[in-house]
């Protein structure tokens, strides 16, 4: 008999398993409303989830999970374009959404089964599905094509979530709470499965900010999860509000993913809370790859190290270069381990293409390994490896130096043609108040780096493109 995947669910107790801002449900509630919904997906091969942020989505994604069937969560901002070419690559057999949503046409005409929590007729399905079946088809960001379904199978979630759990020492103990959307690996496999795999709980915030976390921590919350837009933003709000900093600070764990958090806000939360932030690295296709363990100092700029079972190498950057990464120690990430996609739907060109001649999975993300072993990335291979004057230069570095200037709110480093230089480094910043000398964030980099680093342009913004998940999206600069 295959193991399960929430063991808890199995011989359900009273204890919290799910809080959202519209409702919660203890195990054995949980474990009836899903199962439930179960017994009328058993057969089907994918449904669509519209994944808002409430209890609905989270009780559709167990009971299709309970049932076997592959879950292909959707963005509910996603585009019209976007959306129909989901739905026509994914073949959902139908959409599970809350009673009273309004779905788009593209959606609207499938099938459709209702996530409603009220809906509680018990009996959870004991036959647990084999560990090669499908769980999640997750759409990629779509930043060099159309959107690509990563199919991720049940073993791969199981595994990657124990992984983490080792890492952090994430036990039964623990009430995560986050605010983070629900149509992704963070917010939906971290941040619900992770909970209930380990029989904890889950607080769904709704919102991420000081007041309401420090509620939730003072309630009973030991890990938080959070990317780095809103950790940006809580440390601004934590300088000014020492009683939550203080309530904040009794959590167990903090932890930060889907981009890098600056050393500036590092510096800032553990300031005001006297806890460090634990950073993560993962893709959609990889799940989680290396994390930085909860036993373990924190090392800022950096994502720790390779989790349990997850091999990671530095490959060259150029096809035709000698040696194992550059003079700076770069390389190219790339990965292998239990919890890597087993493919791309209806793409296996594409999922051949990905991996390299030796079955590593190549990440397209640049990075190099610190003394202590943890593995620092420096940025994208497409936007964030700038080639200018025959040096190869990882933009966040440079993004990193320039935060550290009173001046700088935000940046992004991109590169940008140049007849003589082939690329040129150009610093795009948001101002902390008036806008500094353009020179004088030019100097402050060469002074702290090497000096074909330095910027050779600032371009002053308002504010930078950012996507859902407050990834600077660099293309659009």
């Amino acid at each position: 008999m295959s193991q399960p995947l929430f063991p808890a669910l199995l011989d359900p107790s009273d204890r919290l398993a799910l809080s959202f801002p519209d409702g919660e449900l203890t195990y054995a509630q949980l474990a009836d409303a899903a199962a439930g919904l179960a017994g009328r997906l058993v057969g089907r091969t994918r449904v669509a989830v519209w994944a808002t942020p409430t209890l609905s989505s989270a009780v559709g994604v167990v009971g299709a999970l309970m049932a076997g069937v592959a879950v292909v969560p959707i963005n509910p901002r996603i585009g019209e374009r976007e959306l129909g070419h989901v739905v026509a690559d994914a073949a959902p057999d139908a959409v599970l959404a809350g009673p009273d949503v309004d779905l788009p046409a593209a959606l609207a005409a499938l099938p459709r089964e209702s996530g409603d929590f009220r809906d509680r007729v018990g009996g959870f399905p004991r036959t647990e599905p084999a560990p090669d079946t499908s769980a999640f088809v997750i759409y990629t960001s779509g930043t060099t094509g159309p959107p690509k379904g990563a199919v991720h199978t049940r073993a791969a979630v199981a595994a990657n979530l124990d992984a983490l759990a080792d890492a952090w020492a994430w036990t039964d103990r623990d009430r995560l709470a986050h605010a983070l959307p629900l149509f992704h690996v963070h917010g939906l496999v971290l941040g619900v499965l992770g909970p209930l795999r380990r029989g904890g709980s889950l607080q769904h915030l709704g919102g991420f900010d000081a007041a309401g976390l420090a509620t939730a921590v003072e309630g009973g919350a030991t890990m938080v999860f959070g990317v780095p837009t809103q950790y940006h933003r809580l440390a601004g709000e934590l300088a000014a509000n020492t009683d939550a900093a203080a309530a904040i600070g009794r959590a167990r764990l903090l932890v930060s993913g889907s981009a890098a958090l600056t050393v500036v806000d590092h510096a800032r939360i553990k300031e005001a809370t006297g806890l460090a932030v634990r950073e993560r690295y993962g893709l959609t296709e990889t799940l989680i790859l290396t994390a930085a363990r909860a036993d373990d100092e924190v090392e800022p700029g950096t994502v720790g190290r390779p989790l349990a079972g997850t091999e990671v190498r530095l490959a060259p950057l150029a096809a035709d270069s000698g040696s194992p990464v550059s003079d700076d120690g770069l390389g190219a990430v790339e990965v292998r381990g239990p919890g890597l996609f087993s493919g791309y739907l209806n793409l296996p060109d594409a999922t051949v293409a990905a991996h390299t001649s030796d079955g590593w999975f190549a990440t397209g993300d640049i990075g190099r390994w610190t003394p202590s072993g943890a593995l620092a990335l420096v940025g994208r291979m497409a936007t964030d490896l700038i080639k200018s004057g025959g040096y190869k230069i990882g933009a966040g570095e440079i993004e990193n130096a320039l935060l550290e200037h009173p001046g700088v709110a935000e940046v992004a480093v991109i590169g940008v043609p140049d007849d003589d230089l082939g690329e040129r480094v150009v610093a795009v910043v948001v101002p902390a108040g008036s806008p500094p000398a353009a020179q004088e964030l030019i100097d402050h980099v060469a002074a702290l780096l090497a000096p074909h680093k330095r910027p050779r342009e600032v371009r002053f913004v308002e504010a930078l493109p950012r996507n859902d998940m407050g990834k600077v999206q660099k293309r659009r600069l």
